[in-house]
């Protein structure tokens, strides 16, 4: 992925927390994205769960978490 590539996903993310570019997608879910390292990327629904990820297990329960903790903020900036 360019930098440009990058920069346009960080741009149009809802939220960035920790590295993690969060945004809503059109059929509901949540994409989320690893800035520091784009090759790893995670799709979720409201209810935290795995839509589908290249993530390992780790990585995923760390971005599940900020979810968890963040998904208000996320939802505010769709009023």
């Amino acid at each position: 992925m360019s930098e440009k590539e990058l920069e346009k996903i960080a741009d149009n993310a809802k939220i960035i927390v920790n590295g993690y570019a969060f945004s809503k997608r059109e059929d509901g879910f949540i994409s989320i994205l690893n800035l520091e390292h784009p090759d790893c990327a995670i799709v979720i629904n409201h209810n935290f769960e795995i839509i589908e990820t290249n993530m390992d297990e780790i990585e995923q329960s760390i971005v599940i978490e900020l979810a968890r903790k963040n998904l208000q903020f996320l939802e505010e900036q769709n009023a």
